[in-house]
């Protein structure tokens, strides 16, 4: 912009030149500035004199001084252009590539904003796929990594990891798109976990039978905690209040037994003292063959494959998954100060 100015000025001052002090005509003057300054070699318009002629290699000069700042900040914006966008997928590819053991959000609409408001709550790794500009722009200004593509493709679903994440949730607005996301999703990396969003039970049953580890109605669900928040409000205040939010004071989590590290199993939950060495409460026991335990005694006896689900603190849960050995790959929250 300032170069154009600048050269503006310049015929300004050229073609008045000519005008009022060689007494030439307005169209004679703004050619001879034209040609002077595009240093065409036409010749001179009207003869000129020593005057003349020092003010016309003053203005070749302005010319060429002009015309090579804005040539040159041209070519500097395509260039910088061009490889900023390059390094900008290169730093993309890079991060992509360095992601392992995370989550993958596809979809960030409502559902998609809000689940990714809850991860980031918990200080747990995830990507967001969206294939719509507006989203990708509006999850890059809350400070997520996103990246754009269809999530119901291989090509994209590795792109973002697939095959190192451990968990995968499909939020997208479609259940055709969350069923195609899933089966991918399971092709390429069938350990990993499948959550998907379904709109109505047909599709939650189809889901299931496509591999999805937990599918979630929110028709259903949301009917469900209406109930509840009825019936029951209290439990639903105080369930809300250690699954979701990052302002809490107790917690939820699981912890799946190895044999391998644990040194609990084959243990009754007595003999272990989980309890009174950590604090935390165990309040159900998942067996390997789904059978549930809720509110398991001092003589349950802890198996290997058991997953338990616990309550407490931050600090209590993170020592009891010291005491349980090195047996979670996602970092537990730190406690917060106060």
């Amino acid at each position: 912009m300032a170069g154009a100015i600048a050269l503006g000025g310049v015929f300004l001052i050229g073609t008045l030149w000519y005008w009022v002090v060689e007494g030439w005509s307005w169209e004679d003057a703004a050619y001879m500035t034209v040609i002077t300054l595009a240093t065409v070699g036409y010749g001179e318009t009207h003869p000129l004199g020593s005057r003349g002629r020092l003010f016309t290699i003053a203005l070749i000069l302005l010319g060429v001084v002009n015309i090579g700042y804005i040539v040159n900040r041209f070519t500097e914006a395509i260039i910088q252009g061009y490889f900023q966008e390059g390094i900008r997928l290169q730093q993309q590819r890079r991060l992509m590539e360095s992601l392992s053991e995370h989550y993958i959000i596809c979809g960030f609409s409502r559902t998609g904003r809000q689940i990714a408001k809850e991860f980031r709550a918990e200080d747990v790794s995830f990507v967001v796929i969206d294939s719509e500009l507006e989203s990708v722009q509006r999850a890059q200004l809350e400070g997520y990594t996103v990246y754009q593509g269809d999530a119901t493709l291989d090509d994209t679903l590795l792109k973002v990891g697939v095959d190192r994440a451990i968990c995968i949730v499909a939020a997208l607005p479609s259940d055709a798109e969350n069923l195609y996301t899933v089966l991918s999703a399971k092709t390429l990396n069938p350990g990993i976990r499948a959550i998907a969003r379904a709109s109505t039970e047909e599709a939650l049953q189809k889901l299931q039978r496509g591999g999805a580890d937990a599918v979630i109605s929110p028709y259903i669900t949301g009917g469900r905690r209406m109930a509840a928040a009825a019936l029951r409000p209290q439990v639903l205040d105080f369930v809300d209040g250690i699954l979701a939010g990052a302002d809490r004071h107790l917690y939820m989590e699981e912890f799946l037994l190895d044999p391998a590290f644990c040194p609990f199993v084959g243990q009754t939950l007595q003999k272990a003292k989980l309890r009174s060495q950590t604090g935390a409460l165990v309040l159900a026991i998942r067996r390997s063959d789904r059978t549930l335990i809720g509110g398991p005694t001092g003589e349950t006896v802890l198996m290997p494959g058991d997953m338990l689900i616990c309550m407490g603190t931050a600090e209590q849960l993170r020592d009891l998954n010291k005491l349980l050995g090195p047996i979670r790959s996602q970092k537990l929250r730190k406690p917060r100060n106060g």
